[in-house]
């Protein structure tokens, strides 16, 4: 009787640990996929769309250009984060387009490519935030294109990949000093359109894209300082190691980038559906993390910047219904659902 309460006790006691290794283990995953809060600010002020190019300039956040479902667009907005609220800026000149890019260098922005329509270009303008003026400069010397990325480091800016009715890797810095442009080596891996871009600090990242019919996964980095381009992990469960064993949704198509206090994030766009999935990329351990899904309505071809300690993501479109609704997000703020 004795031994046999004793194997009773020490079977209970297995039992309840189990019990509680389980409970603490679905704590850490609940709590690890719910760090971070979305916050729906006021909406965007000009016509819902998607396909627009969006940047920071100083304290602000830009939008502008996209498709509505219509017409391809040329208008520009800013957006302030203190006061919540926007302000219609002088229109693009040259022809409205959707799926150009964007990029900040010195306190400037600037826009180029893009579809019209009909024709896909490669004009290429200034945005002087100061006096509220554009001013053409010289032609991106690559095929005109769309699809493509950009962004700015230092004192230049970068456009490359994209689509020209074939898929692109090639790459070209511009000085806005001299007004130049100069081709650089390109990104590594398959040629892509669809891609997404984000700078931390000095250096920029390309992540997924599509290219043969295929969701890219592989992931590189632009270092200026030495003019290369450095592989990182791959975006997938290629490893026997148990770091990206949750690597299941973050390759994708037309999603949003930005960067936050040294992090990047990666969110929205379509894989085989809309994805609302929100990863934060660690340069420092070449690692990532899964954060709080986008709360608002999931789509693609968003714009989005990073201003401060938040992330903003502007615009999109769910199936054929065009958005114009904006959120502000905070990587380190717990899950409200209360926004």
């Amino acid at each position: 009787m004795y031994m046999e309460n004793k194997k009773t006790n020490y079977l209970n006691l297995f039992l309840l640990s189990v019990v509680l290794l389980m409970a603490a283990s679905c704590y850490d995953d609940d709590d690890e996929i719910t760090i971070g809060d979305w916050v729906k600010m006021s909406d965007f002020d000009g016509v819902p769309r998607s396909g627009a190019v969006g940047f920071t300039i100083g304290n602000f956040g830009y939008v502008g250009t996209g498709y509505d479902g219509k017409n391809r667009l040329s208008d520009f907005w800013e957006y302030n984060p203190e006061k919540n609220w926007w302000i219609q800026k002088a229109d693009l000149p040259g022809k409205p387009r959707s799926g150009a890019v964007g990029f900040a260098v010195d306190n400037k922005g600037y826009i180029g490519t893009g579809y019209d329509g009909s024709v896909k270009l490669k004009d290429f303008y200034g945005f002087d935030p100061a006096s509220n003026t554009w001013e053409r400069k010289t032609d991106f010397p690559g095929s005109g294109r769309y699809g493509a990325v950009g962004f700015g480091l230092k004192d230049k800016g970068y456009i490359g990949t994209g689509y020209d009715d074939n898929y692109l890797k090639d790459f070209f810095a511009y000085s806005p000093e001299t007004d130049q442009w100069e081709q650089i080596i390109s990104i590594g891996g398959s040629k892509r359109r669809y891609a997404t871009a984000f700078t931390i600090y000095d250096k920029a990242y390309v992540v997924s894209g599509i290219d043969n019919a295929s969701y890219l996964t592989d992931f590189w980095e632009y270092d200026p300082a030495i003019g290369e381009w450095i592989q990182k992990r791959d975006i997938y469960n290629q490893s026997d190691e148990s770091y990206d064993d949750d690597y299941i949704n973050i390759s994708r198509i037309s999603g949003v980038g930005f960067s936050v206090e040294g992090k990047g994030y990666l969110t929205t766009g379509s894989s085989s559906s809309l994805m609302s999935s929100t990863w934060e990329y660690d340069p420092v351990i070449d690692l990532w993390e899964e954060k709080t899904d986008f709360e608002g309505s999931a789509r693609t071809e968003a714009v989005g910047f990073g201003i401060g300690e938040f992330g903003y993501i502007v615009s999109g479109r769910s199936g054929s219904y065009y958005l114009d609704d904006i959120w502000r997000f905070h990587p380190y703020s717990a899950y409200d659902d209360s926004y």
